[in-house]
């Protein structure tokens, strides 16, 4: 049975093999490889985002106090630190959505109603809410 680059024509070949000998490709899948550290870190976190989203579905009370700790951080360093855009005024739901470019979860706030957008907490303060109700 043919393998199936032999099934290729020879020019296509050869921009495979060219490719696959640059310097520059060899760096791009190079740093898409992940070290185990990476792993460990990466697993630590999509636990917590997973205990997290459990709570938040299971316990009412729960979900309020992150609620009321994302409106006192809002208020102690503004709406623009704490969020990637400023919510409008009202109040919100906390959700965990994954990150249509990283396709990593994320905390956000939507607007209470029929709003099918959601607003992306920053990084630094969704750390802070895992560690404290994760």
């Amino acid at each position: 049975m043919p393998h199936w680059l032999d099934l290729l024509p020879s020019h296509e070949k050869q921009k495979i093999r060219e490719r696959c000998r640059s310097p520059e490709e060899y760096e791009r899948l190079r740093e898409k490889v992940k070290g185990p550290e990476d792993l460990e870190r990466e697993m630590k976190v999509n636990e917590s985002f997973a205990s997290l989203s459990f709570q938040l579905e299971t316990q009412p009370k729960l979900r309020e106090s992150l609620k009321d700790q994302i409106r006192q951080d809002i208020e102690e360093y503004g709406i623009e630190k704490v969020l990637e855009v400023p919510l409008e005024a009202g109040e919100f739901e906390v959700l965990i959505e994954e990150n249509p470019d990283t396709h990593e979860d994320q905390l956000v706030v939507a607007p209470e109603g029929n709003v099918s957008e959601s607003i992306p907490i920053k990084p630094q303060f969704t750390e802070k809410y895992l560690a404290m109700f994760g």
